[in-house]
């Protein structure tokens, strides 16, 4: 019922050049292992739910690995981890029924259609307990803002100020950002800014903000004692303001630690988690969305489509920073998948959505020839792009 498209990422997530990524695998399979257990078992538990026979629950493609029978299914993990299935008493025309009741086939439409949506429905309530135990267990201090269109993701970032009186002392420089490229670093803190004295993290976020494009002198102290001069233009963000108008701020592209000297964490309560959870799925899945979009007007380059490799690299990467890293990267991948599985593309199971509503609209099924020539099709075009993915990735390596 389902594909897991190694290509899902988009731009969600950059992609960096890690060495020796084939150590990261572990973590990349157990990833991917997690997302289709739970993908395919929305479609499993659903079917069962609604008295639809269950023969097959498939991990992985291709050769029989492993499997064991209980009761009416057998339950399988095959070769090649790409993906999974869930195989359907009587899902197939030309296969003979002894027990129409339990068919795939013969259940109402109504049924059909919600056996297909479980399955990345079961992925974005993945996500939201995903991102409830990161809030529980204690994560980097986040906020959904909007620039223009698009909701971005900071980190304690100069654009967002959770903790006024916290210190101006740099956590992380994004690299490539105007922090990067005048050369600030980790640790150093900020003493002034064009001669204004810096106390606060506030204080530098009000001057940055103002100043989009603008070039400006700070002193920084670094973590031996010594001072140094840099001269930063801040990148000029667009911002809508919940009136409709945009306008322009400076970023510099840098998060900033708290009063310990530590990036700022923060625990929520349970029910406080749960509406986190809530409200980080709802943006993921909308960053998902306007990402395909951004990649079909070419607003987003197609070499950003990751592959395997890259999944590889961001798991393992994610993994090494911690449990709480490791289970946003889980999160933000659950969302892709449930999202991408909705794309109207035969085998996917967006494609039997859009075969099941135009059954339930027209009273009767899409004929299976014209099923049969657009699962084809389906299936050449996620070759093409899978195999696009896999080029991607040799360019990354390649070039370092």
């Amino acid at each position: 019922m389902s594909l897991f498209s190694f290509f899902s990422l988009l731009n969600t997530l950059p992609i960096d050049k890690i060495p020796g990524w084939i150590s990261f695998g572990s973590s990349a399979v157990a990833v991917l292992a997690v997302l289709i257990v739970v993908h395919e078992f929305g479609h499993f538990i659903t079917a069962r739910a609604v008295g639809v026979r269950v023969q097959k629950f498939s991990i992985g493609f291709g050769k029989k690995l492993f499997g064991r029978t209980y009761g009416d299914t057998e339950y399988m993990l095959c070769l090649i981890p790409l993906g999974g299935y869930v195989k359907f008493y009587g899902d197939d025309p030309d296969e003979p029924v002894e027990n129409e009741q339990d068919s795939f086939l013969n259940q109402d439409v109504w049924k059909r259609l919600a056996i297909v949506v479980a399955g990345p429905l079961f992925n974005l309530i993945l996500t939201v307990f995903i991102i409830m135990s990161a809030a529980i267990v204690g994560m980097p201090v986040l906020k959904t803002d909007t620039v223009g269109e698009k909701p971005v993701f900071i980190v304690a970032a100069l654009n967002t100020l959770n903790q006024t009186d916290a210190p101006p002392i740099i956590s992380h420089v994004k690299e490539g950002s105007p922090a990067d490229v005048a050369g600030m670093q980790s640790k150093d803190k900020v003493i002034t800014i064009d001669g204004a004295k810096i106390v606060t993290w506030a204080d530098m976020v009000q001057i940055v903000k103002q100043a989009p494009g603008k070039q400006l002198e700070v002193v920084v102290e670094r973590a031996g004692g010594t001072k140094a001069t840099l001269q930063i233009t801040p990148e000029a963000i667009e911002r809508e303001m919940p009136d409709g108008k945009k306008i322009s701020v400076g970023r510099l592209g840098v998060s900033h630690q708290s009063v310990s000297g530590e990036p700022v964490v923060e625990s929520y309560s349970v029910p406080t988690a749960f509406l986190k959870g809530l409200e980080w799925t709802w943006d993921l899945t909308y960053l998902t969305v306007l990402s395909l979009k951004k990649l079909v007007s070419s607003e987003i380059p197609a070499k950003e489509i990751a592959g395997p490799v890259g999944i590889m690299q961001m798991a393992g990467h994610a993994a090494d920073a911690g449990l709480v890293n490791l289970l946003m990267f889980i999160g933000i991948i659950s969302v892709n998948l449930g999202i991408l599985n909705l794309l109207p593309i035969p085998v996917l199971d967006g494609g039997h959505l859009v075969f099941f509503t135009l059954e339930a609209l027209l009273g009767r099924p899409v004929p299976l020839k014209t099923q049969e020539v657009a699962q084809q099709v389906g299936i050449a075009l996620l070759m093409t792009l899978m195999a696009f993915a896999f080029y991607n990735d040799i360019m990354r390596l390649v070039s370092g």
